[in-house]
């Protein structure tokens, strides 16, 4: 017996001893059968208990994504999952998917934990606050793997949206309300959305191109060869625009219009624009709209706008957006990869948008910005063919609200041509933007410049309450002052002076030399005094108008210091007492600051909003008066300083501007100012208040300045008295007196 054979033997001794089953041998095995050892029964290992908390990688993952910290998320997947997705496509895919959904916040409440082994599942509850569709709220079951020695989030589109799938994305469908409009106190509208009616001519197909040209200058109210000139350099058959018309324009000359259409005229097309009134009244306080600027686009996207409409630019256009916009809706829903619709995560119904009603009435706004264009384009021209004068602004509040009842600035606009679709509107932007006298400035709340001798009301306020100074104390004027030495003597604007005068009467004829030594003595007493006695009235800082507007500039030791690295001078206290210097002022600052010492020391935070109309489920909302201080005053003093402002207007012998108001059938009081400004001209300056005198109560306050005009009393206090008129409703309307010579 060979000992192929033995082995065969043991084979079967083996099977013999208890083996339950025996693995057969291949047919060949008994050829060629090489001698290995028996495996031996070795114990296997005991598996290692996973003692991570697989709940800290699941919030951790929730923690990041509230964050929109995506590199951060993806860090937390599992190597498998991380296989199948890069970087840069996962935060692409989060980035779009929270975009498109408008989402804004993103919060989270863990619900519970479940762990066996290498597997775990995290499961949360996700909210997405979003602009559009409101917040939208989903229970995530999150998978969790542990492999490599660390938990991992096993990942796929539905950890975004349970109801997404791999190769689906969102769809965002918009439903955006009308743009509300802004109105006067009255409801006259003053901005307004509306249709605009578009008239096209093919220069090759009109017949009759006099009777056409006739009726479209009627129209469009130009000449005919204006609208000629259009579409002269036109191909015979091309589409040539002529120009817009207005819907009640289009039904006035619709049926006249008709013999034209197909003979030359194109049927007219009509398109939704944001429309102001034909005069473009009050645009300094309305604004204007544009489209959302590329750089603009995505901040616009998360508030919840689509990116392709026109937004507030200036004025309440802007300040009011939240207001006019409404509250946009919409459809959210799951397309597959070719667009196909697959299902509705959330919709939600647009909210109506609320109008603004202002504080203006536009019959009253419009004629004071008449009086202003009258009275800067009747000034003389100097002799470089400039007119003397050429720039200003009106503000007209109510004492009692600090409601702005008129602001005109001038040059002007017409919000109009911000409508980039409107023909020539690109010429007319060149126009305005090369404009040397800035039109699109807001000069009564933009435009700051020295207060000339109008700062002496505060100067004298500082006065009263440095306790060294009574509205009689006396001081004798003799036309020049030189207390900071004789290379710095200044002078009065009355040569040879005042004589003695009490500081009462040195406010209402405007004495330079009393207010220098005002000055001087009381940075003497405290350097600080005046400024901080300026910025209790309300100078020095933005007033808290709805609008744009300048801080102006209210020097003191320490503004010096960190300004300009200098040190604060005497100069320096005795220039400001007259409101020059470095002293710079709004005329919005001023008149609050005039409706406050008329009212009796409450300064109010202006404002051009009445209230804010009813929609979106709130109810019209009336905007309440606002103190932002009180005058730094006893009610003596500011007597006093009323019976000043009272002379200035009304005492023949002593007011700078009483012969300005004779005759005039309401009593104001005021203050002129002659602001020196190089290198032109002075500018005017007078801010009053109407009605005064003992046993009235002040109505409105009103403040003039013109650029570079010359003196208050000679130009700015003729301007105070037509506002005065025109409020009242007193005619005839005094001319101004450089018109009359």
């Amino acid at each position: 017996m060979n000992w192929k054979h033995l082995l065969f033997l043991l084979f079967l001794l083996t099977t013999a001893c208890g083996q339950n089953s025996v693995l057969p041998l291949p047919q060949d095995s008994f050829e060629e059968v090489t001698a290995t050892p028996l495996p031996t029964n070795t114990p296997q290992p005991t598996a290692v208990p996973i003692l991570e908390d697989a709940s800290g990688i699941g919030r951790a993952f929730v923690r990041a994504w509230e964050e929109m910290d995506y590199l951060g998320m993806y860090s937390l997947l599992s190597p498998q999952s991380q296989s199948l997705v890069s970087p840069a496509d996962f935060v692409q895919i989060y980035t779009e998917t929270m975009t498109t959904a408008a989402v804004q916040t993103i919060s989270s409440q863990p619900l519970s934990t479940y762990q066996e082994g290498d597997k775990a599942e995290f499961e949360v509850q996700v909210t997405w606050e979003t602009a559009v569709v409101g917040p939208i709220i989903r229970e995530h079951t999150i998978p969790l793997t542990y492999d490599n020695n660390r938990w991992g989030i096993v990942w796929d589109e539905t950890l975004i949206l349970p109801e997404m799938a791999p190769g689906t994305h969102l769809y965002l469908d918009y439903r955006i309300p009308a743009r509300a409009n802004i109105y006067d106190i009255n409801g006259l509208a003053l901005a307004y959305q509306g249709s605009v009616i578009s008239l096209a001519v093919v220069p090759g197909e009109i017949e009759d191109e006099e009777g056409l040209l006739t009726l479209l200058s009627q129209m469009l109210d130009e000449p005919p060869e204006d609208i000629y000139a259009r579409y002269a350099e036109y191909q015979p058959d091309w589409r040539a625009p002529v120009g817009e018309v207005r819907e009640e324009v289009m039904q006035t000359y619709a049926v006249a219009l008709q013999p034209y259409i197909g003979k030359g005229l194109l049927p007219p097309t009509t398109r939704l624009a944001r429309l102001y009134t034909e005069e473009g009244v009050a645009p300094h306080i309305v604004g204007y709209t544009g489209y959302i600027s590329a750089e603009e686009v995505d901040a616009y996207k998360a508030l919840g706008y689509r990116g392709d409409e026109q937004v507030g630019r200036a004025g309440l256009e802007k300040w009011g957006e939240d207001y006019l916009n409404g509250e946009r809706g919409g459809t959210l829903t799951i397309v597959g990869a070719s667009g196909e619709y697959i299902t509705t995560v959330q919709e939600r119904d647009p909210q109506q948008a609320r109008s603004l009603y202002t504080t203006i009435d536009r019959d009253f706004q419009t004629a004071v910005e008449q009086a202003l264009s009258d009275a800067i384009n009747s000034r003389p021209i100097d002799d470089f063919g400039n007119l003397i004068g050429s720039a200003g602004s009106i503000v007209v509040m109510d004492v009692n609200t600090g409601a702005i009842r008129a602001l005109a600035s001038y040059p002007t606009y017409n919000p109009a041509i911000f409508d980039a679709v409107r023909l020539d509107s690109a010429v007319e932007l060149g126009q305005v933007f090369s404009n040397p006298g800035q039109p699109l400035l807001n000069r009564a709340a933009q435009g700051a410049y020295p207060a000339g001798s109008t700062f002496k009301i505060i100067t004298m306020a500082a006065a009263l309450n440095s306790g060294i100074y009574t509205p009689e104390t006396r001081y004798t004027s003799t036309g020049s002052w030189n207390r900071l030495g004789d290379n710095f003597i200044k002078y009065d604007w009355l040569e040879g002076g005042h004589g003695t005068v009490s500081l009462s009467t040195a406010l209402t004829v405007s004495c330079n030399t009393c207010f220098y030594d005002v000055g001087y003595n009381l940075n003497e007493l405290d350097p600080d005094l005046l400024p901080f006695t300026a910025r209790q009235f309300g100078l020095g800082a933005p007033t808290g108008i709805q609008l744009a507007e300048a801080e102006g500039t209210i020097p003191s030791p320490e503004w010096k210091a960190t300004t300009l690295g200098e040190g604060w001078v005497p100069g320096d206290a005795v220039n400001m007492a007259i409101g020059q210097g470095f002293v710079e002022v709004t005329p919005l600052q001023l008149v609050d600051v005039i409706a406050a010492v008329a009212n009796g020391g409450r300064l109010y935070k202006p404002t051009v909003i009445d209230r804010i109309g009813a929609g979106g489920g709130a109810p019209e909302e009336p905007w309440q008066p606002t103190l932002r201080g009180e005058l730094p005053l006893t009610q003596e003093n500011l007597a006093a300083i009323q019976t000043s402002l009272w002379r200035v207007a009304n005492d023949g012998n002593w007011g700078t501007a009483a012969h300005r108001f004779i005759g005039l059938p309401i009593t104001v009081a005021g203050k002129t100012g002659t602001a020196e400004a190089p290198p032109g001209a002075s500018h005017a300056w007078f801010a009053g208040y109407a009605p005064a005198g003992e046993g009235v109560e002040p109505e409105i306050a009103i403040v003039v300045m013109i650029e570079h005009a010359g003196e208050g009393s000679e130009v700015a206090a003729p301007i105070f008295r037509r506002i005065i008129e025109l409020y009242y409703g007193i005619t005839p309307l005094t001319p101004f007196p450089w018109a009359t010579n």
